[in-house]
This record gives structure tokens, C-alpha cells and sequence, in this order.
């Protein structure tokens, strides 16, 4: 037995060189391994870390939430353009605002169901027998018609914090804004004013409106622009176009008639200035004639004082030569100064005077 197991022993001796061998291949194979998973696992730290550089735009402005809050406080926690890092995901999150960049939002209120294929093309389904309210909107005037109507909002980011932390969706409150302004609006005017007499009142009104929603929950954004766009519903498109048609004759028809009266009062206006002008020039001839006898009879006082019966005299006599002027002879006797009557012989059919006779030759 003794000779058996050690003839069994020295039989199995020989392996023992072979499992050494093995077991230090082995051995260095995972040696090899474990440095290059320390290699990888380097590069991919390395790689982690690198990954948390990220780039600022001059247009924009970023915030570092570290597990989902911002990293520093107020301003101090807006990044500038240019170069940052941060720890990659999940331990930091990089949200960037665009602050220049223009924001738009359509109203969601008012407007007949259109799909936005039919938008892009300009493609526009004929309308049915009847509105559906299910899925085509409107608005109520104050005259309670039904009209449809739509605006678009462009706004930018004026305060990027309060813009971006204190809403969960900003921009659902601007849009929620804008339609608040459209219902509420159109309530206070009148289908004739929206659509035709008042369009840029009405507009205007809706811009004050967003306006004032807007400062109210301090979203931090300045408003750049505000378009209405209104019209009648589609169902009575003629009814309105006959009614747009009437208003523009009447209009016509006024404009006619303050065409004609302003014609007419700028003739009688120009009439009156011309015989007002006529009036006052007359007036001004009379005046400085009466001025003119006035000074005249002024300058014979004199006269008349210094010899009073010479100046009658004078006086009549010229009187009487203009009276007279057709008159062949004219005598005149004066007053005697003694009062006593004159007496006067005139000789009648007197002989005319003969020729003379015709000088010899």
C-alpha cells in the first residue's frame, strides 16, 4: 500500500510546474487589465470633468443650478459670455437665456380652428353652416357680436432670474396674458370699431392691456410689439361685406357733401372778404374826403373873417358860374351898401354886331 501511494505520489509530482505557470499568466493578464481599467477609467474622469467647460453667447446669459438650485444669488448668479465650467450632470445643470434674442407667442383665444399645415400653406377650409364652438374660438364685443381675432406678442427678457425661477413657465403667462387681453378688450368695443372705424384703437387697447398684466406678475420681460389681426365671422362674410359696402357709400356720400359745403363756404367766405375789403376801402375814401372838406372849409374860415361881404360875394359868384355853366351871359348885381335896390336896363333885341366890310386889294 505504502509502494502504491508513493509510486501514486511521484506520479502526480510533474503537474506542479504547470499550475505555477498558469497561475502567473493569469496573474498578469489581470494585472495588465487592471491598469488599463485605471487608464480608462482616468480618461473617462478626466473626460467627465472636462465636459463641464461650456460656452456663453454674447447674446445670452446662463445659470448654474447645483441640484436644481441657482448657484450664487441675484445678479451675481447670471454668467456673462464667454467661457465657464460647471460639474457635469446630474450634480450641475446649465440653463442659458437668451436676453437679446426676440421671444414670440400667438394668442390661443378667438380664432376659428385652422391646423398648422394650413398655416404654412395659407390653405383655408370653406366655412360650415354654423360656428363650432367645440373647436373654433371668438370673442364677444360689447354690442354682443361675434367676431374672430388673434394677435401675436414679441417680447425679449428684460430680468433673466425672475423670468426664468419665479414662474414654472413663463411664456404660458405671457400667452396666458395675451389672451386675457384679447377677451377682455374686445368686450369693451364695438364689432363696427374693431373691424373697421377703430382698428388701431382697439389695438391700441390690447397692447395696454398685455401691458399692464405683464407688470402686474412681474414677469421681467419688455414687450417690443403687439399685431391684431380681427375679422367677421366666416359663416356671415357676406352679410358683413354688404354691410361694409353701405358704410363706405354713406361715408362717400358724406365726404361728398363737406367736399360741396366746404366749396361753398370758401366762396361765401372769400365773397365776404371781398366786399368787407370794398367796404373798407370806400369807408377810408369817404373818411379822407370829409377830411380832406373839412381842412378846406377850415382854411376859409380865415378868410371869411377878415372881409366877410367880399368872401359871400366870391362865393356866390362861383357857386352861380357852376350852376350856370351852359348859360351864354350872366350878370350878377351885387347889394347895394347902402341897401337901396339897384336898377337894371337891359336892351333887348339888340342888332348883331355887322362884318366888317373886306379890306381893298
Amino acid at each position: 500500500m505504502s509502494d502504491e501511494h508513493k509510486h501514486h505520489d511521484h506520479a502526480h509530482e510533474p503537474a506542479a510546474p504547470v499550475d505555477d505557470a498558469g497561475s502567473q499568466a493569469l496573474a498578469e493578464a489581470l494585472g495588465s487589465s487592471f491598469a488599463i481599467v485605471k487608464i480608462v477609467m482616468g480618461l473617462m474622469v478626466v473626460a467627465f470633468f472636462c465636459s463641464g467647460f461650456f460656452t456663453v453667447g454674447p447674446q445670452e446669459k446662463a445659470v448654474i443650478l447645483r441640484f436644481g438650485k441657482p448657484v450664487g444669488e441675484g445678479q451675481k448668479a447670471l454668467l456673462t459670455s464667454g467661457l465657464h465650467w460647471s460639474f457635469p450632470y446630474p450634480v450641475d445643470e446649465v440653463v442659458k437665456i437668451p436676453i437679446t434674442e426676440q421671444q414670440i407667442v400667438l394668442s390661443t383665444v378667438g380664432w376659428y380652428f385652422t391646423t398648422p399645415e394650413q398655416e404654412l400653406s395659407g390653405e383655408e377650409l370653406p366655412a360650415g353652416m354654423s360656428l363650432n364652438p367645440a373647436i373654433d374660438g371668438y370673442v364677444i364685443t360689447a354690442d354682443r357680436n361675434i367676431i374672430h381675432t388673434r394677435a401675436t406678442l414679441r417680447y425679449h427678457i428684460d430680468d433673466p432670474m425672475n423670468y426664468i425661477f419665479s414662474f414654472a413657465s413663463a411664456s404660458n403667462t405671457v400667452q396666458n396674458a395675451l389672451d386675457n387681453a384679447l377677451l377682455f378688450t374686445a368686450a369693451k368695443f364695438n364689432v363696427d370699431d374693431i373691424l373697421t372705424r377703430d382698428v388701431a384703437g382697439f389695438h391700441d387697447a390690447v397692447l395696454q392691456r398685455v401691458g399692464e398684466l405683464v407688470e402686474q406678475a412681474q414677469l421681467g420681460i419688455v414687450i417690443d410689439q403687439c399685431e391684431v389681426h380681427s375679422i367677421p365671422p366666416r359663416e356671415l362674410q357676406n352679410v358683413f361685406s354688404l354691410v361694409t359696402t353701405a358704410r363706405e357709400n354713406r361715408n362717400k356720400a358724406l365726404l361728398d357733401a363737406h367736399s360741396y359745403e366746404n366749396q361753398v363756404t370758401n366762396n361765401a367766405g372769400a365773397q365776404a372778404v371781398s366786399i368787407t375789403n370794398a367796404a373798407a376801402v370806400a369807408s377810408a375814401n369817404y373818411v379822407k374826403s370829409i377830411t380832406s372838406e373839412a381842412k378846406r372849409f377850415g382854411d376859409l374860415l380865415p378868410q371869411y373873417q377878415s372881409n366877410p361881404s367880399l368872401f359871400v360875394q366870391q362865393t356866390f359868384v362861383q357857386a352861380m358860374e357852376t350852376a350856370f355853366t351852359n348859360v351864354q351871359d350872366k350878370i350878377y348885381l351885387p347889394q347895394r351898401a347902402d341897401g337901396k335896390p339897384r336898377e337894371l336896363r337891359l336892351m333887348l333885341n339888340r342888332e348883331p354886331p355887322q362884318p366888317k366890310p373886306a379890306a381893298n386889294p
